[in-house]
């Protein structure tokens, strides 16, 4: 896909011979640089306070709750499956397991077979969690992205990526976990 040419009332700067980065003019920024920073501090401000409620009113965190929404959907898995599921380091999984499991929200068993594979469970209690927590923010992002046309979600999910790419972050690893809490079904086996 090529972008659309810079429109013409909109002029950057050029590279100076010294290898700076090009700079915005100051009409740029008020007609929409300022309107992109302010709508990407609206969505860090959004996850910020759906996180404080889900700390404050269950005492859980947004990674826990997802690591117990993929126990809950996959059934019982050792913990670097876990961690691929949910697109952390096995070590940051380990420290989240770790929490849940002192809140009795999931308990480690050793395989019967293959004493050296241990199984996280949910428990009944990290059940019940799942089903009275609110749904994570993802959830209601993705209700609404499917009532878009196609041709919508394509441009948003394209502007999001250049986002990404304009910011130097495209080399920043984050979880494409979104679990949508009507998918959300106990595994008959855990």
């Amino acid at each position: 896909m090529t972008l659309a040419p810079t429109p013409p009332d909109i002029s950057i700067d050029s590279p100076s011979l010294s290898g700076e980065t090009p700079r915005m003019t100051d009409d740029f920024f008020a007609k929409y640089g300022f309107r992109i920073l302010r709508a990407m501090r609206k969505m860090i401000r959004a996850v910020d306070i759906h996180s404080r409620k889900l700390n404050t009113e269950f005492k859980i965190t947004a990674p826990q709750m997802i690591c117990l929404y993929s126990l809950m959907q996959d059934g019982p898995m050792t913990l670097s499956a876990l961690a691929e599921s949910v697109s952390l380091s096995a070590s940051t999984t380990n420290g989240i397991v770790d929490r849940l499991e002192k809140k009795e929200l999931l308990v480690r068993q050793r395989d019967h077979v293959d004493r050296r594979k241990v199984y996280l469970h949910i428990t009944d209690t990290g059940r019940e969690l799942t089903t009275q927590a609110p749904a994570l923010l993802q959830d209601q992002l993705s209700d609404a992205l499917q009532h878009l046309p196609e041709l919508e979600q394509a441009a948003i999910a394209l502007s999001l990526e250049r986002v990404v790419e304009l910011m130097g972050a495209r080399h920043l690893d984050a979880s494409p976990h979104l679990v949508p809490n009507d998918s959300i079904e106990p595994n008959k086996e855990a």
